[in-house]
């Protein structure tokens, strides 16, 4: 059986796209704010200096994050 990595991770990621979506599909959120989370989520991983010694693991969220804005894929574009 192959070795599976970063299962919490994928899964933590899947659950908060669907979060974000319900938020928006209730009118509980509006895209815009969403949009705006996901950019300042995407950010503190940019700024980050990698003084923890995990830049470029920083680099590679802020990376998929800016892919997920990129792709629609936590709000359903109308």
């Amino acid at each position: 059986m192959p070795m599976i990595h970063d299962v919490s991770g994928t899964a933590a990621l899947a659950i908060c796209e669907s979060l974000l979506l319900a938020l928006n599909d209730r009118n509980i959120l509006p895209e815009h704010e969403i949009v705006g989370i996901l950019r300042d989520a995407a950010a503190a991983h940019s700024n980050d200096v990698g003084e923890d010694g995990h830049g470029p693991l920083h680099e590679a969220v802020a990376a998929l994050i800016n892919g997920i804005l990129a792709g629609g894929n936590s709000v359903r574009r109308r």
